[in-house]
């Protein structure tokens, strides 16, 4: 019996294409990413109360448990680098231009920015197969730990994503990833069999948001999309990673917020995100 989807999708990946449709809405989706999934904050009576908790969790980690970790000589600068950094959130990691945007110096900037993953508000992605293509870019990325201490961050709500401009756009598409791939870091950290995991993203443009490597070298993909549609062409990262590890490849899935999970070609598949929290029972293999 498996315990979650990412259990799935590395032992049997045909198994997670069903023939029901998924009932999760786009204002679903974006209600659970902004809430994130602190339990105190999600026990709040109201949207503003539960931004009020994170907020107030993000203040006195910063005041509070950084300090006791390290002295900081120019700690009054280190909510602002946060706030830097989580723009960057479930991109390729820059610190120089975090540490610049802030009046650091970029050393001192990346000693902050371990102490930000020491308190457990951001984490480093590492790259993954720096040795499979020479052209595999080696910089991590940044994610913050939770989608909705990012919401916060960012200053995300449910209201401001609604109005759907380019801007706001943009932003939900990287949050949309921090929460997916945080989701799938969890389930990871439930499942034996697991020897790394890490993005990969190449020179040419083709780019995996995760991938999960198995003991015996099976490797599975994870890009997860911010749309509702999935067109071919947004598959060719998984399309590029299943060319470059060949039989190893076991699996790829493309996880956006519509309603249909279908097979698109070989071993690659497409699923509404919301397979990451749904009951496992009457999976189907199913084509498209």
């Amino acid at each position: 019996m498996y315990e979650n989807f990412l259990e799935v999708a590395l032992a049997e990946p045909n198994a997670v294409v069903t023939t029901d449709l998924s009932s999760t809405t786009l204002d679903d989706y974006v209600g659970r990413i902004c809430r994130g999934g602190f339990p105190l904050a999600l026990g709040s009576a109201s949207d503003a109360a539960r931004r009020r908790w994170i907020r107030d969790y993000i203040n006195l980690t910063l005041e509070r448990d950084v300090r006791e970790l390290s002295n900081l000589r120019q700690g009054a600068k280190l909510s602002s680098l946060l706030g830097r950094l989580a723009g960057q959130t479930a991109q390729v990691l820059n610190v120089d231009n975090a540490a610049t945007a802030v009046r650091l110096h970029p050393v001192t900037a990346e000693s902050y920015l371990s102490l930000l993953e020491k308190v457990f508000l951001l984490y480093r992605l590492e790259s993954w197969g720096k040795t499979l293509i020479a052209r595999s870019v080696a910089k991590p990325k940044l994610h913050v730990l939770d989608s909705g201490v990012a919401a916060v961050l960012l200053r995300l709500t449910p209201e401001k994503l609604a109005s759907l401009n380019a801007t706001a756009s943009s932003e939900f598409g990287h949050l949309v990833e921090t929460f997916a791939v945080g989701e799938l870091r969890k389930q990871a950290s439930w499942v034996d069999g697991i020897a790394g995991f890490g993005h990969w993203r190449t020179y040419e443009g083709a780019e995996v948001d995760l991938v999960v490597e198995r003991d015996d070298g099976g490797i599975v993909g994870f890009e997860i999309k911010k749309g509702s549609r999935v067109p071919g062409d947004e598959l060719k990262g998984l399309r590029a990673l299943r060319d470059a590890v060949g039989d190893n490849f076991v699996g790829g899935f493309a996880m956006y917020l519509g309603e249909r999970s279908y097979t698109y070609e070989d071993r690659i598949h497409v699923v509404p995100l919301d397979m990451l929290w749904k009951p496992l029972s009457g999976l189907t293999t199913g084509q498209r």
